[in-house]
């Protein structure tokens, strides 16, 4: 019998609400839940789909495990049975640390992966951590923790109340917002410019561009400096007014304006292709407006200077005064409970070949190839993957697919056959989202607004299929020792409690009993996540506090409320937000005042009639390249993971090398045409598309695509084809600072196939 189902979309950072009629296990229509909180219906062509990625044919339901060469068919007892047998020798004969681990971007989509990823981990105890962080906003956790102490506490836009904002790497009409949830951004967009002004600066003219107020085209790369300048213009107009809720908690001004004076305007125009003149007359326009704010995304962290572009928009906003004020850049505050972070540290550990920084205890991805193929005490022998699809996603895909087929031992927490996990020995495939509960954890943390929504289960679990919490925490305890099978509702209930005496210790959290076993009663028997999101809901800022407040949230509350609560409008949060040892904003931080000499390098060592070009040393681009590769995003797709779905492409190439017609007609190109791209690292070769959207010099190319591997089975990403952007990415190439990879500004020569 059909039924309906209310329930957040778990495909993108949007986090929209969804009315599902359900039928069975299959969904049959699905449209934007009107009385949604945060939403109000609206619904983008990823979430119509839904239904159509719940029932893919090509998502495996049974593991895999590899005999003879081949990934065949076999019960969960054999598959854990077959990784017990190989994993604890490993870990024996070779250590901790020649096991790694990476966790994909839909780990932060899905509230098992959020919960239970950290236990596995802690299990292994290896140093080798790897995440899509490090190809994606290191860079921004990095100047966020450097600067207030915690690297989860990152400013969003306050875009519903702000009269002007100033985007930089960032095109959220395609892909909805990023680092700042807010369904719609569309139409936050359009009410933004009915009252107030939208610039964007982006190497394009992206959609999100051509409809706002004001363009400028910026060179790759050098987004760094440009704000650089922004900042200089404040200090030498006099114009800096740091927020009057911040007088005396602001450290550093003095020296981050004596660091940045020789980064004018007039300095820095001809490497940005910024006139001088623009760049003054939009500082003194931050300044002026009182709710305004600048705002960067990917293109701003995957580049060479990452964490001095994430470092210089905060420095921008609050030196404008709109940080954490109404209307400028504010930190959320989400309903559930966040540890008590002590200061922020990286640099903790590093990498064994390259000595590559630590950071929220993970290693760069950029180095993961150099730790499988170099030899030594610590070597990785052993490759675990949680929803991740590295070969894909990371730089200098090609060794990096060459490697893991080498290793020892691989094993896929994976629904798909995808170009990394069809090296597995044993793929464990977690049911469809619909059997699981869902609750945004981290965008939560980035929504333009406090609101919280919870989704039960859709469908009943198969009692004969662990669940994805169930597959993390038995793998946890086969790193440890035990056989399986394992007693995953005891280890769960060991989890629970260390989480429970944590949150009973934190002064933090909004707990009236400081009893752990009274407040471990309140949370029930029923294993898995529900009991775990109900401890974090009750201690959170707005919880019940077992007992403090009978109106507060909890679990129950939010069943009771299928379609979200909304909590209010984003507050001032500063100083109580601050984690770093003195309570101020370090506005100066030593690790970025060091990075500084390179941006300055790169500024003068450009003669002021140079075409465009990215920033990279003179030797790391082919003799004749000419060209800069830049990224871009899709509205149908998101990363490598949703490529297998027909409804998204509608028969179109959606990997396409987009080419100015200026740059095409020099290399003898045409629309159609197929071009070859080659950097340091690699050569693909692709179908040209001309687009006089792109400023002269620069090419694009969107990433995750190159599925055409043997072993993949996804069928339609299979058909789609398109050529792997990392195979063109040098893993050598990183964010100075937190080893970032560098994903955008990438020397290329392009020539017809």
């Amino acid at each position: 019998m059909p039924h309906t189902a209310i329930r957040t979309c778990p495909l993108c950072e949007a986090t929209c609400g969804l009315e599902l009629t359900v039928d069975g296990e299959r969904v049959t229509h699905v449209r934007g839940d009107a009385d949604d909180v945060f939403s109000g219906g609206y619904l983008c062509p990823k979430g119509a789909l839904y239904g159509e990625l719940e029932a893919d044919p090509d998502r495996l339901t049974t593991p895999r495990v590899r005999r003879d060469g081949e990934l065949v068919a076999a019960s969960w007892d054999e598959a854990f049975a077959d990784i017990a047998d190989r994993l604890p020798a490993i870990q024996a004969e070779h250590g901790p640390d020649a096991v790694a681990i990476y966790l994909g971007n839909p780990n932060v989509h899905n509230l098992d992966g959020q919960l239970y990823a950290r236990p596995l981990i802690k299990a292994l105890r290896t140093r080798n951590v790897h995440t899509a962080t490090s190809v994606d906003q290191l860079p921004k956790h990095v100047s966020s923790g450097l600067l207030f102490g915690d690297p989860l506490a990152i400013p969003v836009p306050d875009i519903d109340r702000t009269d002007l904002l100033v985007m930089l790497g960032a095109n959220p009409r395609v892909s909805n917002g990023s680092l700042m949830t807010a369904p719609d951004l569309p139409g936050r967009l359009t009410a933004l410019q009915r009252r107030g002004r939208l610039v964007v600066v982006d190497p394009k003219r992206t959609r999100t561009a051509d409809r706002a107020d004001q363009h400028l085209p910026i060179v790759p790369g050098t987004d760094a400096a440009w704000l650089a300048a922004l900042a200089t213009t404040l200090a030498e107009e006099e114009l800096i007014r740091p927020p009057d809720h911040l007088d005396g908690r602001v450290e550093g001004i003095e020296t981050v304006v004596a660091a940045l004076a020789p980064l004018t305007p007039e300095a820095v125009a001809p490497a940005c292709g910024i006139d001088a003149q623009t760049t003054r007359q939009l500082a003194r326009e931050l300044a002026a407006t009182p709710r305004a704010c600048v705002y960067g995304r990917l293109g701003t962290t995957a580049q060479r200077f990452g964490s001095l572009t994430s470092w210089l928009v905060d420095v921008v906003n609050l030196l404008s005064g709109h940080l954490d004020t109404v209307g400028g850049a504010m930190f959320p505050q989400p309903a559930h409970h966040r540890s008590h972070r002590r200061p922020f540290r990286m640099g903790r550990w590093h990498s064994r070949v390259r000595g590559l920084p630590e950071t929220m205890g993970e290693l760069p991805v950029a180095t993961l190839i150099d730790e499988i193929t170099t030899p030594g005490d610590g070597q990785v022998r052993t490759l675990i993957t949680v929803a991740g699809n590295p070969v894909l996603s990371t730089p200098d895909s090609a060794a990096l697919d060459a490697a893991i087929g080498g290793l020892d031992l691989v094993v896929s927490v994976d629904p798909y056959l995808t170009a990394t996990s069809r090296h597995a020995d044993v793929v464990l495939p977690p049911p469809p989202t619909l059997h699981r509960p869902h609750y945004d954890l981290s965008f939560t943390g980035l929504a333009v607004r406090n609101v919280a929504n919870y989704s039960p289960p859709a469908v009943a679990p198969d009692p004969d299929r662990p669940d994805e919490w169930e597959i993390l925490l038995t793998l946890a305890a086969i790193s440890l020792g035990q056989r399986p099978p394992v007693d995953t509702t005891a280890a769960d209930t060991l989890v629970l409690r260390q989480a429970v005496d944590a949150v009973v210790a934190d002064p933090a959290a909004r707990v009236a009993v400081r009893d752990t076993e009274v407040v471990a009663k309140y949370l029930g028997d029923e294993p898995g996540p529900d009991r775990f999101l109900d401890l974090l809901l009750r201690a959170g800022p707005y919880g019940d506090g077992f007992g403090l407040d009978p109106d507060g949230l909890s679990l129950e509350h939010l069943r009771a409320r299928p379609h979200g609560v909304d909590l209010g409008a984003l507050q001032p949060r500063l100083p109580a937000a601050l984690r770093t040892d003195s309570g101020h904003v370090h506005l100066a931080p030593d690790e970025l005042l060091a990075d500084l000499p390179r941006l300055l390098g790169s500024v003068d060592a450009r003669p002021a009639d140079a075409a465009p070009a990215n920033v990279a040393p003179a030797d790391a681009a082919p003799a004749n390249a000419a060209l800069v590769l830049i990224g871009r995003r899709h509205l149908r797709t998101n990363n490598s993971w949703s490529h297998n779905l027909a409804g998204l492409a509608k028969g179109q190439q959606l990997c396409t090398l987009q080419v100015h017609p200026d740059d095409a007609a020099a290399r003898g190109l045409h629309d159609g045409a197929r071009a070859r791209v080659t950097s340091t690292t690699g050569a693909v070769e692709v179908d040209v598309e001309l687009c006089d959207r792109l400023h002269v010099g620069v090419v694009s190319l969107p990433h995750g695509f190159g599925h055409d591997l043997a072993g993949v089975e996804q069928s339609v990403a299979r058909r789609q084809g398109g050529a792997n952007s990392n195979v063109l990415t040098d893993r050598r190439d990183i964010d100075a600072v937190c080893g970032n990879a560098v994903l955008n500004g990438i020397p290329v020569e392009v020539a017809p196939a």
